[in-house]
């Protein structure tokens, strides 16, 4: 049994832009398990509908077509029991201002009718380095902090299946490390973790298996190892304040100063360092390095043309 089953999983909103009784189709036909124990990455640009697919897994909005199960329950007609075996870190940060962190707790302990958890809500307050905020009211928190108390939120009913929507957004490092070490720890003992992220270091740093959204549909499903190897070329990167020649135009991604462009061959890496030279651009910290899940998922994007969303009701 799947620990979290898509099943040609549709979803379709009235269309603002388009004609009277137009709709606009968010998920296409989504189709896709998540195995119990795994670290399954959800990646794709904004507006490719990972927060859309999320919030039907979560209940909180209504497919258009298809089914959804996490441990077998279906998120629509067996909501009670699926919503107890999900645990969500949502996006946005969202938080009662009116009680302290470990009453939030108490609190969110209860809609799942838990009691007497009080040793592992303090767990939660120490693995995720609340432990000496446990008597601060929730609106004195920083964002930091607050974003730590919707992962303990999530977590208080010790749910098998974890979804991350972005939980590192906005944060700094030393969150990033804590918040990873302990759900890697969750996910060595046996919950299902899916994650959806901006930071591709970390899919692919702590993903096993990743789906890759565009426009509603998946156009990527494979383990990362395997994703990661269809990337044969190299990336020749250095850093320039000067124009770039022709021979880049159309396959460099250009950050700052830092260039970055594939090269899959040893004579394609001549061609652009010849080109570099009769430019007579000044160059630094020229380096040829393998490719990284940041480009798997560029050439992915840009491989697959949008889809339509605008259908005709």
């Amino acid at each position: 049994m799947p620990a979290i089953s898509f099943q040609s999983v549709s979803k379709s909103y009235p269309s603002p832009r388009g004609p009277k009784g137009s709709t606009f189709l968010a998920l296409d036909r989504v189709n896709f398990d998540i195995e119990e124990g795994e670290f399954f990455g959800l990646l794709g640009p904004n507006g490719a509908g990972k927060t859309t697919l999320i919030s039907i897994l979560a209940g909180l909005t209504r497919a258009s077509a298809g089914r959804v199960t996490v441990l077998g329950s279906d998120v629509q007609t067996d909501y009670v029991q699926a919503r107890k075996k999900l645990g969500v870190v949502p996006q946005e940060l969202v938080f009662d201002p009116f009680f302290n962190v470990r009453e939030a707790l108490r609190i969110q302990s209860g809609y799942f009718g838990v009691k007497n958890n009080e040793a592992w809500i303090d767990e939660l307050l120490e693995s995720l380095g609340l432990a000496d905020k446990a008597g601060a009211n929730m609106r004195q928190l920083s964002g930091g902090m607050k974003r730590r108390v919707l992962v303990a939120q999530a977590l208080v009913h010790k749910p098998p299946v974890i979804v991350l929507d972005e939980p590192t957004a906005g944060v700094d490092v030393e969150l990033r490390q804590t918040l990873w070490h302990f759900i890697a720890k969750l996910n060595k003992q046996g919950h299902t973790v899916l994650l959806t992220t901006h930071y591709l270091e970390e899919a692919e740093a702590l993903c096993g298996r990743i789906a890759m959204l565009k426009s509603g549909r998946v156009v990527a499903l494979e383990r990362t190892s395997d994703l990661l190897k269809s990337a044969t070329s190299n990336v020749l990167l250095f850093k320039t304040d000067g124009e770039l020649p022709a021979a880049f135009v159309g396959k460099a991604r250009v950050t700052g100063r830092i260039v970055q462009v594939p090269a899959h061959s040893a004579l394609e890496i001549e061609q652009f360092l010849a080109a570099i030279r009769e430019a007579g651009l000044n160059v630094e910290d020229v380096e040829i390095r393998k490719a990284d899940l940041e480009d798997v998922f560029l050439d992915v994007m840009t491989t697959h043309k949008d889809s339509v969303h605008g259908v005709q009701a």
